[in-house]
């Protein structure tokens, strides 16, 4: 039997079985949506394909009663983990007005929900960084527990934002973990067009805090990180950058080609390296997911993703009248 990682972890049998199951999900619902973007039943698909891992592991590293999220678009797994339901995605895939998101006004991938502190994006990338580092700056005022989780692509670490967010963490102190999920490619530009360092986490020491790379397709690995983070964060001693190295597994969106800008050798080689397989053969090797427990949640999954795409197909969308909700404020009568 190979070590057993998980344990020494602090994590049970059950645990990593329900990570597992998560990192399943999110795949799941995501196969779903390129299915249904091709059939023209849903406008838009943005993947977080080959990037569960990291998502999920961190998300399962915090206090997910208390700390927030900030999720970037591609980031299914870790609002799933924050109590988000596959019903809710489906919803906004379709945009339909029970969408938790935005009413079914914003396009996929831009996740809010304020019952599970996933704090609402926007399309410019980045902007959820200073975000972040302000809801820490308002809990460390407040004396209260708990850290944010936010997370941007590589190509966000060059923007302005991080950079501003990241300087002013570090010199505050603030519980903020930054989690760059590196997946090798800004839409069509790869890793080494957009950084002069060799790691994103080299660009911790300018800001004043530890900065990490590892493996973002093992999820204790990041599990590990993120947990050290958060232990950080809430003693008081400031931000950690964090570095997942992972790979995206389809196109940038499902408008984009991306047999244009790199070979398929190269796809099909990082799907070796997928974790939703790597993962499942070590959890077989432990005798966690046995082919009884296999079968059964993927029969289970399968029926749940049915009825979230059946239930967000035949749901309403919004009246017509209701255009301009959410838009100006609204004086109560």
């Amino acid at each position: 039997m190979a070590e057993n990682r998980h344990k020494s972890l602090g994590l049970s049998d059950e645990e990593v079985l329900d990570l597992f199951r998560t990192m399943l999900m999110a795949r799941k619902i995501d196969e779903r949506m390129w299915l249904l973007n091709r059939a023209g039943k849903i406008p838009f698909v943005i993947s977080c394909q080959g990037q569960e891992a990291a998502q999920v592991g961190a998300s399962y590293a915090l206090d997910r009663t208390k700390d927030y999220a900030l999720p970037y678009y591609r980031d299914m797994g870790v609002v799933l983990s924050f109590g988000m339901t596959p019903q809710d995605l489906m919803l906004s895939g379709f945009a339909k007005a029970e969408d938790p998101n935005s009413g079914g006004r914003q396009m996929p991938g831009h996740f809010g929900q304020k019952k599970n502190r996933i704090v609402t994006g926007s399309s410019p990338v980045t902007t959820q960084v200073p975000h972040a580092v302000g809801i820490a700056l308002a809990g460390k005022m407040e004396k209260k527990d708990f850290v944010s989780l936010v997370t941007f692509g590589e190509g966000s670490s060059n923007q302005g934002d991080f950079h501003e967010g990241a300087n002013f963490a570090g010199v505050h102190k603030l519980p903020v973990i930054f989690m760059v999920e590196n997946n090798k490619y800004a839409i069509s530009v790869p890793v080494s067009k957009q950084l002069a360092c060799e790691k994103v986490s080299d660009r911790a020491i300018g800001y004043g805090m530890p900065g990490y790379t590892v493996d973002g397709n093992d999820p204790l690995a990041v599990y590990e990180a993120v947990k050290a983070a958060a232990d950080r964060g809430r003693n008081g001693e400031g931000p950690t950058l964090i570095e997942t190295v992972s790979y995206r597994l389809t196109p940038h969106s499902s408008d984009d080609d991306d047999r244009t800008y790199r070979e398929r050798e190269e796809v099909d080689e990082a799907k070796k390296k997928d974790s939703i397989v790597t993962f499942a053969n070590y959890l077989r090797e432990q005798n966690i997911l046995t082919e009884e427990i296999e079968t059964e949640m993927n029969e289970e999954i399968n029926q749940i993703v049915n009825d979230a795409t059946d239930y967000a197909e035949n749901a309403s969308y919004a009246e017509a009248e209701s255009a301009m909700k959410y838009v100006y404020e609204e004086n109560e009568e």
